[in-house]
Formats: structure tokens, sequence, C-alpha cells
């Protein structure tokens, strides 16, 4: 496999769980309508795309192949328990 493949595969990989961070993160505080939750949006999309990309990871190597409905599941209950944790920070 060539380099331009592998970045291929690596982004097609994480792609499911940036979208998902993505959407979480920026509909959040359009569903609470709190004007402190658009504070520090970036440091959220980061943590939320990490405990998605590592659920993924997880899934591949227990299962053994990429593209579970298990993986996904927990990508999304992962990302899901991130930005709820994430969101009961106090802010200053």
């Amino acid at each position: 496999m060539d380099l331009l493949s592998l970045s291929v595969h690596v982004v097609n990989f994480i792609a499911p769980a940036l979208a998902v961070a993505a959407w979480i993160t920026l509909i959040y505080p359009l569903v609470w309508r709190q004007e402190q939750t658009w504070k520090a949006w970036k440091k959220k999309f980061v943590l939320n795309s990490l405990a998605g990309c590592a659920m993924l990871l997880l899934g591949l190597l227990l299962s053994g192949q990429d593209g579970k409905m298990i993986s996904y599941t927990a990508m999304v209950l992962a990302i899901a328990s991130s930005q709820w944790l994430l969101s009961r920070e106090k802010t200053a």
C-alpha cells in the first residue's frame, strides 16, 4: 500500500468520528440556548473527536475489522458522553 492509499484509508477511518463530533459540538448550543456553551467550542470539538476516534480504534482492535455497527454505536455513545461531561464544566 502506497502513502496515498494509506492516507485515504486513515481519513476515511476517522471521518465518522469527526463528522459526529462536529455535529454535536455545533448543534448543542442551539438546542440548549445558553450563551456560555459557545465558549471553547474548539476544545469541545477536539475532545469529542478524540473520544470518537478512540472508540473506533478500540472497535477495530476488538473485532478485527472496520465498519462494524457496534463500533459506530460505541463511537456515538462516547462522543455524547464526552459532550455531556464537557457541558457540566463550570465556565467562568
